[in-house]
């Protein structure tokens, strides 16, 4: 306990009269302009055409499904009836409340969208996107970690921070930072090597890898992450939300996988060529 980490980092990262700049704000800010950046540099290497307004369509589509997904993410599945209640209270963003699965979904709704408009075929856009989107996840747990939430468990090991407020005075596992490394760092190193073989991996295999890789790593370290406290555990006392929404995200990214083997359809192809 003498050597844990006491987190009293400020949310705020700087105001402006009456403008109040949030770190999880720029996270996300960060997160988009990181994950256009990785979508052009990799479509270029596949040969694929992607230009000014075709990003700005796919980035757009992304910002509006991402953030309308994981705000309907968080009321369904984690507002515990809440909102039931009190339905005015979800468009109050800035009391937070996002899922990362609704938010999944979102996108890739969006992307449906987008593969429509601008002609690209839609696992492209979706392979391109989640390459780029582990740095997201990136800022995004360090935004958390930063808010002092989504904490995890009590823990005795030397790393253990003590978040105070409702976390309390004892020290506890900084699942945030487990998250950005696993879920970020190394599914963005994976998928970006991979990126580079050639020629390039079938349509739709970079997304079967990234579900399942963040559906696993999610669901390990949900065992050291306290549960939200208005579901606790659930299934017999020891599974959570964030659990069972992960299983089905390794059962399908399994399923994408093995299609996309199986298809081989090329990167480079144009959705109004294929067939």
């Amino acid at each position: 306990m003498l050597n844990a980490f006491y987190q009293s980092l400020n949310p705020i990262a700087f105001t402006l009269g009456p403008l109040t700049v949030r770190w999880y704000g720029i996270a996300y800010l960060l997160g988009f302009c990181c994950a256009a950046f990785v979508i052009v540099r990799v479509a270029r290497r596949w040969k694929i055409s992607i230009d000014t307004d075709s990003l700005l369509t796919i980035m757009l589509c992304a910002i509006i499904g991402i953030v309308i997904g994981a705000r309907l993410g968080y009321v369904l599945f984690y507002g515990a009836g809440f909102y039931l209640t009190n339905p005015l209270e979800i468009f109050d963003l800035s009391a937070g409340g996002m899922s990362f699965h609704g938010g999944l979904v979102g996108g890739l709704l969006a992307g449906i969208v987008a593969s429509h408009i601008t002609h690209i075929p839609y696992f492209t856009i979706a392979d391109l996107a989640v390459i780029g989107a582990p740095l997201g996840l990136f800022f995004g747990r360090c935004a958390n970690f930063i808010n002092g939430e989504l904490w995890g468990a009590p823990t005795d090991l030397p790393w253990g921070v003590v978040f105070g407020g409702t976390a309390g005075s004892v020290a506890r596992h900084p699942t945030e930072l487990y998250e950005a490394l696993l879920e970020g760092i190394v599914i963005f190193i994976v998928l970006f090597a991979l990126s580079r073989k050639k020629p390039p991996l079938p349509r739709g295999t970079f997304l079967g890898i990234f579900l399942i890789m963040y559906g696993v790593f999610r669901f390990i370290i949900e065992f050291v992450r306290q549960p939200d406290a208005q579901l606790g555990y659930l299934w017999g006392g020891w599974l959570t939300m964030g659990q069972v929404l992960s299983v089905p995200l390794i059962i399908i990214g399994i399923v994408v996988l093995v299609m996309a083997l199986r298809a081989g359809l090329p990167q480079s192809l144009r959705a109004d060529t294929a067939k």
